[in-house]
């Protein structure tokens, strides 16, 4: 079973994702597509480089190594279809896994203390979450409705803040996520803080997390 942060929601409940251990990137984003009918699109790979794994895309500095789309009209190749992507897969088998967000979900960003830091407070609170994922790049993406992005600003001003004086990110359309078990080069893989389950299958509306993750990121300034 794909790694789950200690602390965070594990329930043992049927139809988790991924199921197994060793499965492979072709397999999981196979499930991601028919079981959670997220889209998905396969994002560049790691590539040993004189013992060092680097980035498909050749850049030695490259931000995101093995990561991230492999060509500027990725949003073309997202995919819901299971025989789109396993076609896509087989052509590239450690082909990162890439969700776009806009479509069936969006996700807000934010930073990793302020995001276990939201988790015990919304755990308190008995609030109902979505898919909540952790990124070496030690940011973490919770899982919502779409539509976020548009009104993720004016609920920030409700709760008296100013949307820039916040790390908090509405990542909507146009926008991507890496999916476990994405690797970022030697930094680590994306991994589930709350994972898919059939219980959180309906994602909640931003405005019902919005609270705990801005009080969460203003103690996190």
């Amino acid at each position: 079973m794909e790694e789950t942060i200690v602390g965070a929601q594990a329930s043992p409940t049927a139809g988790q994702i991924p199921k197994q251990r060793g499965e492979s990137l072709l397999e999981t984003a196979v499930r991601y597509a028919e079981e959670r009918h997220w889209e998905v699109f396969p994002g560049t790979w790691l590539e040993a480089v004189d013992g060092l794994q680097r980035c498909s895309c050749g850049d030695a500095a490259c931000p995101a190594p093995g990561a991230h789309p492999t060509r500027p009209d990725w949003a073309t190749q997202a995919t819901g279809s299971v025989t789109v992507t396993r076609r896509m897969w087989q052509k590239h088998p450690t082909a990162s896994i890439l969700l776009p967000t806009g479509r069936t979900f969006d996700t807000l960003s934010v930073p990793e203390t302020a995001g276990f830091l939201a988790l015990a407070r919304m755990e308190r609170m008995e609030l109902s979450l979505g898919p909540v994922t952790l990124a070496p790049d030690r940011r973490m993406q919770f899982f919502v409705l779409p539509g976020a992005s548009v009104k993720v600003p004016e609920l920030v001003r409700k709760l008296g803040w100013t949307p820039g004086s916040l790390d908090l990110v509405a990542l909507g359309e146009g926008g991507y996520v890496a999916a476990p078990p994405t690797r970022f080069g030697s930094r680590g893989a994306v991994q589930w803080a709350c994972r898919p389950t059939h219980a959180n299958r309906w994602l909640p509306d931003a405005e019902e997390l919005i609270s705990p993750l801005a009080y969460a990121c203003g103690r996190d300034r």
